[in-house]
């Protein structure tokens, strides 16, 4: 069974690169760690480094063993500060993933106003795209995630927050629909888009696109919102997403929504019968009473 203590030694070599300063950062001798990274690799039977002339490199199966011991020292350190929580102060940490959407703002709030109230509460908030933060949620790296409307099924307790996501395009400020304060898909017949790829599988969507007889003509595809940002100022096409990610009235692109107009729900989502810190279940009963569910 190998010790946490020498998967963070090998993070640490992994870092950086060089055993003589990962030693230096653990405080250990330089000797003793390239033992312990020896060991490490007779132990599991691959070879875990390239070791050049200037730096060390990882094989395949190091990046592989790197990202397993970036989540078990994390989940291990979680599991550290929930049983130094005590009744009468909750501390630890508490790991939510969200996607891009401007109804996080109140989240954000209700997090300040719980630590104001309990300072050894530490927040990690992870940003990607639904299937990254689902994937997080699965593996047990985040206590629950705010997501747009899809299909969870019954491995989640799913509750449906008071906000609403306006879909729309972002597009440039003078560009073909200037004048226009919304756009309707056939208008985008044949326009280059550029697609979030988490929309890309949506049912609700799909079936949005299908009765106008809408099929996209995508140029692209994007996770986050700065890159297509990106892409449509550089003339691209225009980028499908919603309102509000983007502070459009100091740049050079604009957000138009769809017509007839397209919702999407937000929802705050945890896996059932998971097992969570105080801190964790201390922000999920904040939650619930300051959003009314």
């Amino acid at each position: 069974m190998i010790e946490t203590r020498l998967l963070q030694y090998f993070l640490a070599v992994a870092e950086e690169q060089s055993v003589t300063r990962a030693a230096e950062s653990l405080h250990i001798s330089q000797p003793t760690l390239s033992k312990q990274m020896m060991d490490l690799e007779a132990e599991l039977g691959k070879q875990l480094f390239i070791r050049g002339k200037k730096k060390i490199t990882l094989t395949e199966d190091g990046a592989f063993l790197r990202l397993k011991a970036q989540e078990i020292v994390s989940l291990i350190d979680k599991t550290e500060s929930a049983f130094r929580e005590t009744v009468r102060t909750v501390t630890g940490d508490v790991c939510v993933g969200c996607g891009e959407f401007k109804s996080v703002l109140p989240v954000m709030e209700i997090i300040k106003d719980l630590r104001l109230d309990f300072p050894g509460i530490k927040f990690h908030v992870f940003s990607g795209s639904s299937e990254a933060v689902l994937e997080r949620l699965e593996r047990d790296l985040i206590d629950m995630g705010f997501l747009i409307e899809q299909d969870l099924g019954t491995r989640y307790e799913v509750k449906a927050l008071p906000f609403r996501e306006t879909l729309g395009i972002l597009t440039p400020k003078n560009g073909k629909f200037s004048g226009a304060d919304s756009v309707s898909l056939e208008q985008l017949s044949g326009e280059p888009m550029i697609m979030p790829a988490k929309i890309l599988g949506s049912k609700r969507v799909k079936a949005l696109f299908s009765g106008h007889g809408f099929t996209p003509c995508t140029a692209a595809t994007y996770d986050l919102i700065y890159n297509a940002s990106l892409m449509v100022k550089a003339g691209i096409g225009h980028a499908l997403c919603v309102d509000g990610l983007m502070t459009t009235d100091e740049c050079t692109l604009k957000f138009i929504k769809l017509t007839p107009e397209f919702q999407s729900g937000v929802y705050l989502v945890k896996k059932k019968n998971r097992v969570c810190s105080k801190a964790a279940d201390l922000f999920y009963s904040r939650l619930c009473e300051r959003l009314g569910f």
